[in-house]
């Protein structure tokens, strides 16, 4: 396939608090130095890693640093990483809504983006004539963009109010009509940002199918970014994740969303002690979990169809009646079954100190690569420890869950038995 876009030694420095360099004198300098004497700029030498969470020494950062990366036609590639990492950053210099500090993007076609609620909308002007507005800008006829109203209409939902003005709208709407012009308008490349979290569960829904629809079916290039990891492991082929805003990983999106995980997954350990996002009242509180065979044994990774043994040591600081409860999520943070002893009537009386609480699961049914576990504490019928932290990260692999020597299917995330029969 045909190179959609190349993206070479791609970067971004930002100045913080001011525009310009803040002084006549130092303008002029730069002037000098890139326009007469074609040296390279002499403010972009200082620049520290754009770590929002910390205050650096100097004024510039890098929102981008040394980016390099080529998309294919009819490629669909999901950019992730944490608040800050400079995701917007690179589709803003895609789109040309601002200019790289170093660096060359080339590409093949023309760019349609939606960045944010209300991108390249005129809030004065009605819905229709925004769309014909943004297919002008696009380089479409008039009738070219007539000959698509009906679906782009149709598609936005936002019929009734068609000839309202913008302003009007509320963001879910805007979104929809924002998104329905740039995915109908016929570009090679379609950038979409986070926007579409602010739809419906419909219209995401319905949204992510028109994606899949235009790079599939129509061979065009589609740059997506989100902090969904279902809708990115569901919509694209390759993912780029961005820290500090250089490269972390780029490949394969499964590859991409499963090392995500892991590195912004940080607060998940076996010592939770030292923890200190939780709720509650805390005189009961998880310190260790562990996962170990019915002998014991601890396990590195669990087979289907075994029994496993999930303990949870705890301290308390008073006698207390307690139940506890776990919780088994996927790496994508979707809940898919919990475990409490309260549903079974059971509680354990609990004196001060230390203790180990722990819960045998037979036949263990999940057959997903990787599950997150959390938790929850309850003392005297009150909320005493909920960390906000994944207490465990199980590894499993498939085993003989029927007894009949056929590995459980890797496809299927929850694994059940049934009792056949023929009359």
């Amino acid at each position: 396939m045909p190179t959609a876009i190349k993206i070479e030694n791609l970067s971004k420095q930002y100045r913080l608090g001011v525009i310009g360099t803040g002084t006549l004198s130092h303008d002029l300098n730069r002037w000098w130095a890139m326009n007469v004497l074609r040296r390279e700029d002499p403010y972009l030498k200082i620049g520290e890693t754009n770590d929002r969470a910390t205050k650096g020494n100097s004024e510039y950062v890098w929102a981008l640093k040394d980016i390099n990366m080529e998309i294919e036609q009819g490629d669909v590639v999901g950019i992730i990483g944490k608040n800050g990492a400079g995701k917007s950053t690179l589709l803003k210099i895609l789109s040309k809504v601002t200019r790289p500090t170093t660096g060359t993007i080339k590409y093949r076609g023309r760019i349609a983006s939606l960045l944010e609620v209300g991108t390249g909308f005129h809030s004065e002007m009605t819905g229709r004539e925004n769309i014909y507005m943004n297919g002008a800008i696009m380089g479409m006829t008039r009738t070219e963009i007539t000959r698509k109203l009906d679906e782009i209409v149709d598609f936005s939902g936002c019929e009734r109010y068609l000839d309202t003005p913008v302003k009007r709208y509320s963001s879910g709407m805007t979104v929809r009509l924002g998104f329905a012009i740039a995915a109908h308008l016929d570009p090679e490349i379609l950038v979409v940002d986070e926007v579409l979290a602010v739809g419906d569960a419909e219209f995401q829904k319905k949204a992510i199918g028109k994606m899949q629809d235009v790079s599939r079916g129509e061979g065009r290039t589609v740059l997506f970014v989100s902090h969904n990891m279902a809708s990115i492991r569901q919509l694209c082929k390759h993912g780029l994740l961005l820290e500090n805003g250089m490269t972390k990983y780029w490949g394969d999106v499964e590859d991409v969303v499963n090392k995500y995980v892991v590195i912004h997954k940080s607060n998940i350990t076996e010592d939770l002690s030292s923890w200190r996002k939780r709720e509650g009242d805390g005189r009961v509180r998880f310190q260790k979990v562990y996962v170990t065979d019915v002998e014991g044994k601890p396990l590195e990774t669990i087979l289907t169809g075994t029994d496993v043994v999930f303990n949870f040591e705890v301290y308390s600081e008073e006698t207390s009646e307690v139940d506890l409860g776990f919780s088994f999520f996927t790496t994508d943070d979707v809940m898919i079954s919990n475990l409490y002893s309260g549903f079974q009537h059971i509680t354990f009386k609990i004196n001060e100190g230390t203790h180990t609480i722990s819960c045998v699961v037979r036949d263990f049914a999940f057959s997903s690569p990787e599950l997150l576990v959390r938790g929850v504490i309850n003392a005297d019928k009150q909320l005493s420890d909920w960390p906000s932290c994944h207490l465990a990260r199980l590894k499993i692999q498939q085993g003989n869950f029927y007894n009949s020597g056929v590995l459980s299917p890797k496809s299927n995330m929850f694994l059940f038995k049934g009792e056949w029969s023929i009359k």
